[in-house]
């Protein structure tokens, strides 16, 4: 795994999320009993010790239905990842490298992923808001919202760290956890992704998670 070198532009949002990213790993560390394993030879995600199970949450899609996060992701590998529309350069980065490269995949790979986005700012991002900000990356990502102490809960129950409002007035940011993870058709996360992670990364590896050789030993 590739470390980014921060640019000013991403320094304002990575210095926010810095304390989550912390976080994140010391509850894996804890819970693991050992770190992730980083540069795996069948994955270039930061492979977990032990798998992450998937939770179960219901929030509400951008045109108002129930999503039940368990039961409408079965089957799939699913990419999950709680951010904010007005988020300087994160949430977009993760967002944009992900379409690009499922826009280049076989549809019979792209077909099998489902892209999920949790707002953890669901004061300023509407409904309406999320679907068309997610839309300028693809159309088939599904956007998520609800009230913040579910939103809260689901975190937690993943292990990370709630997200916590930064400053005042109409244009605060949000401190959040900055990782996608990669849940495979077992109901479990097998790897996540930091923002280090590049596009060819996420080419390399999502064939992977869909056929299955996320289970291959390094």
């Amino acid at each position: 795994m590739r470390i980014a070198i921060p640019t000013p532009s991403t320094l304002r949002c990575a210095s926010l999320c810095r304390t989550a990213l912390v976080a994140v790993l010391v509850a894996l560390v804890a819970s693991c009993g050992r770190g992730p394993t980083l540069g795996a030879r069948s994955l270039r995600g930061v492979r977990l010790t032990a798998p992450l199970p998937k939770r179960d949450f219901t929030l509400q899609t951008t045109d108002g239905r129930a999503f039940d996060f368990r039961q409408e992701t079965a089957g799939f590998v699913t990419l999950l990842f709680f951010g904010y529309t007005h988020c300087p350069d994160i949430c977009p980065l993760h967002m944009a490298n992900i379409a690009s490269v499922l826009h280049k995949l076989t549809p019979d790979v792209a077909g099998q992923v489902k892209v999920v986005m949790v707002t953890v700012d669901p004061e300023r991002d509407t409904p309406e808001r999320l679907r068309a900000w997610l839309d300028n990356f693809d159309t088939g990502f599904v956007g998520l919202t609800g009230d913040p102490a579910t939103i809260t809960k689901a975190q937690q129950d993943l292990m990370l760290p709630p997200a916590v409002r930064q400053g005042d007035g109409a244009s605060y940011l949000m401190g959040h956890a900055a990782y996608v993870i990669a849940f495979t058709p077992d109901d479990s996360a097998h790897a996540i992704y930091p923002t280090s992670a590049r596009q060819a990364d996420w080419a390399h590896d999502l064939p992977l998670l869909v056929n299955g050789n996320w289970k291959r030993k390094p």
